[in-house]
């Protein structure tokens, strides 16, 4: 079920609100220039983490790897970014919002319990 093209669509959405979330919270923290900087750089950072650090072979990505990564570091560098995002909606004063992306990051990876299995065989 992991592997299914509407869970991965799912996911990606996911990863991208993630991004936004953290640019909308990186842009709130600051200055006009330094709330723009962190806006763009720490999306960025956190997308060249989430592209870089890959489980070889992974049949949800394209199959290559920059950094080879054991799956349950991957897990937890999914896992990490997603959480993130929940505690900047939090910080950010959007309780129902982050409630309500928790839930939907929980039930991807509910969603994608053979994923997940897989991930932690690697």
């Amino acid at each position: 079920m992991g592997l299914h093209p509407i869970n991965l669509l799912f996911r990606f959405l996911l990863e991208l609100l993630a991004l936004g979330i953290t640019g909308l919270w990186g842009f709130r923290q600051g200055s006009d220039l330094q709330g723009f900087l962190l806006a763009v750089f720490l999306p960025l950072i956190l997308a060249l983490i989430w592209g870089v650090f890959t489980v070889p072979d992974d049949p949800s990505r394209s199959g290559k790897a920059p950094v080879a990564t054991p799956g349950t570091v991957r897990l937890m560098l999914e896992l990490g970014i997603f959480s993130f995002a929940v505690w900047e909606l939090n910080d950010l004063g959007y309780g129902a919002l982050c409630l309500t992306f928790g839930l939907m990051v929980g039930v991807h990876y509910v969603l994608s319990f053979d994923r997940i299995k897989w991930l932690l065989q690697r």
